[in-house]
């Protein structure tokens, strides 16, 4: 059964940290690249970043400098280690496996950031 679990979202003050982790059944996990997307209220969903299955990273240029994600091959899981969150990071936070050429989702984890 392919299946993805995130945890770890929540509300934080601006300025704060979070990390979210994403849980994913061996055979999504395994070999592939994993991704954290977003979105915000009555916006498009964005890609936040991307993790090879080898730990090659890539971020949205929004992020980039604040935000890590990272994996434990031996844990089946991805993070995002989120710092200095700002209120437009608020969002659904939504983690993703690539396997082949199809995409499996999570259920998605709430993160508001407070002003």
């Amino acid at each position: 059964q392919k299946q993805l679990v995130e945890s770890g979202g929540g509300l934080v003050q601006a300025g704060g940290s979070l990390r979210l982790s994403c849980t994913a059944s061996g055979s999504i996990f395994s070999g592939n690249a994993m991704g954290w997307y977003r979105q915000a209220p009555g916006k498009q969903r964005e890609l936040v970043a991307t993790i090879t299955s080898t730990g090659s990273a890539n971020y949205a240029d929004s992020v980039k400098g604040r935000f890590t994600i990272s994996r434990d091959n031996a844990k089946n899981t991805v993070y995002l280690q989120m710092n200095s969150l700002k209120p437009e990071d608020t969002a659904v936070y939504s983690c993703v496996g690539y396997v082949l050429d199809s995409a499996y989702w999570g259920q998605g984890t709430q993160v508001t950031v407070s002003s």
